[in-house]
């Protein structure tokens, strides 16, 4: 077999693995559905509803710094095992209890821990086997898997739900998940040198050829262009956190016990924006993309407060909104890794990634939190409550989002060079 389509063999092989392993971890995207459960079994009200997995969020994020180490020191296969034996320990704790306080240790830290440990392995390992013209192509398909789970997740979810219960469900997806995770794991593997020379011969033969520069993560916090994104990425992943951690619950005013549609619905549309988004990158720079992604989002924000008030639309509407919110949400989790390797370099992809990815985290928290808060206040004597005050804020952001991506500085062209990805 000829080395580059060796290469190219690898890398795909390398790119589905993480792609599978997404499928798995993207268990976090059908919490609204939990919810609901929990709300009936459980009991729990208010905000109590929503601390799991904000605060799964949370965690999540901010382990992808220490993730992203541990994917550049000892390499994506180790990482992404540890991954997978923690979220599937973290379900098996929270099947045991209806315990407020275990089900923030378990689903909260154990399964933002691990979904951390197994997210940060599956990009860098397979970005590094394919040229940089390729790369928000390869990062977008990777993250989609993460974004597609609830197409099966949902589903399956409601079937467990209604057949066995809350607690035994969290049961049996611990078990699955573990094996899943762990086995897709031993397939995530770096280039040797001799593919990382042929991967480094066709990325200098491009015509927007630059040389490679490698920041580490004390130098790309001193920068004021790190902020920037860092912000940017907050609005774009918290407006979106805020909608799908409650679709099921606005979804049921017009679809009933079939809510869980517009969920499986929104995640095609979460997993086609990373890969279109990816794509439409490589082709008209990263910047724009993420200006157009950000002032959709927005319009789309306004365009929910009547949709979601109303108790007799169309069903296909709220699915066709859950469905373009979720693509421009999506459209974030493969630009900013593409921007990330664009301006600092794959040597410590995995840490810059990580600290860039704690925007995602507070973004989901304090959205997802503000959320919750406004809708319980929105709620009327008889008990019914709106998400107006929600969209409209989110919205607001957007636009503001979308105005400061104009801010965003490109790196300097190579000498000679034409044009860069940004």
């Amino acid at each position: 077999m000829a080395p580059e389509t060796e290469q190219s063999h690898r890398g795909w092989s390398v790119t589905f693995a993480g792609l599978g392993i997404n499928l798995a971890l993207g268990v976090l995207y059908t919490w609204s559905l939990f919810k609901a459960a929990i709300e009936k079994e459980f009991g729990w009200k208010g905000a109590q509803l929503n601390d799991p997995y904000a605060l799964c969020c949370l965690v999540f994020a901010f382990t992808m710094i220490l993730a992203g180490r541990c994917q550049d020191r000892l390499g994506p296969r180790v990482t992404a095992s540890i991954g997978g034996l923690l979220v599937g320990l973290g379900l098996l704790l929270v099947s045991t209890t209806n315990q407020y306080a275990v089900w923030l240790l378990g689903f909260g830290v154990l399964v933002g821990v691990g979904i951390g440990f197994g997210y940060a392995s599956a990009t860098p390992p397979a970005l590094k086997w394919f040229p940089a013209a390729r790369t928000g192509l390869i990062a977008g398909l990777v993250v989609a898997g993460f974004g597609l789970a609830p197409v099966y997740l949902a589903p399956t979810s409601n079937y467990l739900l209604s057949h066995y219960g809350l607690l035994k469900s969290m049961l049996i997806f611990g078990v699955a998940f573990m094996i899943i995770v762990c086995g897709l794991a031993q397939l995530l593997v770096n280039p040797g040198a001799e593919q990382l020379a042929a991967i480094k011969a066709q990325n200098s033969r491009a015509a927007n050829a630059r040389p490679p520069v490698d920041f580490t993560p004390g130098q790309i916090v001193r920068q004021p262009g790190f902020w920037l994104l860092w912000l940017l990425y907050f609005i774009g992943s918290g407006a979106g956190l805020m909608v799908i951690s409650s679709v099921s619950g606005m979804a049921k005013k017009t679809m009933g016990d079939q809510a869980f549609i517009a969920v499986a619905v929104m995640a095609v549309g979460n997993a086609g924006g990373r890969i279109v988004a990816g794509l439409l990158s490589d082709r008209i720079g990263r910047r724009w993309t993420l200006m157009l992604v950000l002032l959709v989002q927005a319009a789309l924000m306004f365009i929910a407060i009547p949709v979601t008030a109303s108790t007799e639309g169309a069903k296909f509407i709220i699915v066709l909104l859950a469905t373009f919110i979720g693509f421009n949400y999506g459209a974030n989790l493969s630009l900013f890794p593409s921007f990330t390797k664009d301006l600092w370099g794959l040597k410590n992809f995995g840490m810059n990634y990580g600290v860039l990815f704690t925007a995602w985290g507070v973004g989901g928290f304090v959205l997802s939190r503000l959320q919750a808060m406004l809708f319980e206040h929105s709620k009327d004597a008889a008990g019914h409550g709106n998400f107006a005050t929600s969209f409209s804020t989110a919205g607001v952001l957007l636009l503001l989002g979308g105005a400061l991506t104009l801010g965003i500085r490109p790196p300097a062209p190579a000498k000679g060079g034409v044009s860069n990805p940004l």
